[in-house]
């Protein structure tokens, strides 16, 4: 069964009622590639801002690859926390686990203990798996481990271990669009597939709504993004707004500091690098989500039409100005500017509700419905 979920996730899936019966209980075991053993998430995110990372990093002494793995090592954590606040109404979300490369076996000697348990893996991570991962994902299965897999990118065109662990997959959540036709082939007939690509990775509500925020403009990118496309769009809102605009190029933030641009009206989002190619033309970077999170007005470029960045446009949720035009983005700056504080907070609660990374996965595993019992 296929939901396709370019319009906001239907009502029953955000808001369900209590089921009659006793509630589904779900385990969700996450995959972090910065994980080792099989442990509570919350553990693995007490001991994560002290870990030892050098060994995982090729060369410890350049301190800007340790900066760059250090970021990394936390936004994975950042995962975990946000899949470890799942909620559902018809579902009883136990403890997150986490787990790793040298982990994967735990997951066979762990008995089932009357739980559900869903083991949810993203990105191109399951490649990391190597040659195993087929094998893996088969004795999971056969466990009665169900198999999330929240892709994003071209996984089914670029993954080599794609069409080796389909068929063992429960959900596959995925923004390529059309999927490549052997690989939707060898998907089980009962697997959900939803096409939705990354959103943001925070727990709802982490960062306050800021009634009276700074009247600046603030940019989220790094190096491998400064085109000459989004290099011309930088310049041009510094020369415009001077110092109410605020670009950070580096790499990223730490993830502490994502909380705190809630301080800022407007949050410029331009749309990512691969958007060029067929399968990726209705997707998006997830910084508009971060940024709607947090409060701020998401202005994004309309580099390619359709999708959920059209639908949200539509709905005032966010603010699109077009493709290669610095006209248009001035202008859609100077409105985004001049929201209100009302109109920030729908945005706020919008994005809180909808767009996060732990209320998709939770929707998904509720719409995917109980195990069938042998």
């Amino acid at each position: 069964m296929t939901l396709t979920t370019l319009e906001p996730a239907p009502a029953a899936a955000r808001a369900a009622p209590a089921e009659t019966g006793p509630a589904r209980r779900v385990r969700a075991i996450h995959f972090c590639p910065w994980a080792a053993r099989l442990q509570d998430g919350r553990e693995f995110l007490r001991v994560l801002p002290g870990m030892d990372i050098a060994g995982r990093v090729a060369n410890p002494k350049d301190a800007s690859l340790m900066r760059m793995a250090r970021l990394d090592c936390d936004w994975h954590g950042e995962n975990v926390r946000a899949f470890g606040s799942m909620r559902h109404g018809s579902l009883e979300f136990l403890p997150i686990q986490t787990v790793g490369i040298p982990g994967m076996l735990d997951l066979l000697a762990v008995p089932q203990a009357g739980e559900e348990r869903w083991f949810v893996i993203s990105g191109q991570h399951p490649q990391m798996l190597g040659d195993s991962a087929e094998r893996l994902f088969a004795a999971l299965a056969r466990k009665g481990i169900r198999i999330l897999y929240y892709a994003f990118d071209e996984a089914s065109r670029t993954m080599p271990c794609f069409n080796a662990i389909a068929p063992h997959l429960s959900v596959l959540i995925h923004d390529e669009l059309p999927l490549a036709p052997a690989a939707k082939l060898a998907l089980p007939a009962a697997a959900r597939t939803i096409h939705r690509s990354w959103v943001a990775n925070l727990e709802p509500g982490a960062a306050p709504f800021v009634a009276d925020p700074e009247p600046k403009i603030f940019f989220l990118g790094s190096k491998l993004g400064l085109t000459p496309h989004r290099k011309r769009q930088i310049d041009f809102l510094n020369r415009r707004y001077g110092r109410r605009f605020i670009a950070s190029c580096d790499h990223s933030l730490p993830v502490a500091r994502r909380l705190e641009l809630g301080r800022y009206q407007v949050g410029f989002c331009p749309e990512g690098r691969k958007f060029a190619t067929e399968a990726m033309a209705a997707t998006h970077t997830d910084r508009p989500f971060w940024s709607g999170c947090l409060g701020m007005v998401p202005v994004c470029e309309n580099s390619r039409t359709g999708g959920r960045l059209e639908n949200l446009h539509r709905a005032g949720l966010i603010w699109r100005y077009d493709h290669a035009d610095l006209d248009s983005l001035a202008d859609t700056c100077d409105r985004a500017l001049e929201v209100t504080a009302e109109e920030r907070r729908q945005v706020y609660d919008h994005f809180n509700r909808e767009e996060t990374v732990g209320a998709v996965v939770a929707a998904a595993i509720h719409a995917a419905g109980a195990p069938v019992r042998a």
